[in-house]
């Protein structure tokens, strides 16, 4: 759109609106559009903005309904505390993991010092 103004504006020729002021400027007329070729142009815009309008107006109208704020605060709320039952789900999955891991280790630790086994132990 504004790329549409931009080129309606540097396409005209200037025009005397009133007698008062006189025309101190002129473009080259080989950039200058022809009356028609500029209609045509002012109009395209014109329904360019009138099509984006009724975009706006549509999209406007398919926003939801807004919540009461008793209703946002009390779905917030149990947002909430899903978070912090999700967190602690997650902190006692963390301790779990590195309990197994600490056990994994020790296991290994004790078969790999264990004299039986590294007797047998390749190399």
């Amino acid at each position: 759109m504004s790329r549409s103004i931009a080129y309606l504006t540097t396409r005209v020729n200037f025009v005397q609106v009133s007698d008062e002021i006189p025309i101190t400027k002129q473009r080259n007329p080989d950039k200058v559009d022809p009356p028609d070729v500029f209609e045509a142009n002012k109009k395209e815009l014109v329904d360019d903005l009138m099509v984006k309008a009724k975009q706006i107006e549509y999209l406007i109208q398919s926003l939801p309904i807004p919540e009461p704020e008793e209703v946002q605060a009390a779905r917030l709320s149990t947002l909430e505390e899903e978070m912090q039952q999700a967190n602690q789900d997650y902190a006692a999955a963390v301790a779990r993991a590195k309990a197994l891991h600490a056990q994994i280790s020790d296991t290994l630790r004790g078969i790999l010092s264990d004299d039986e086994f590294a007797a047998e132990a390749p190399g």
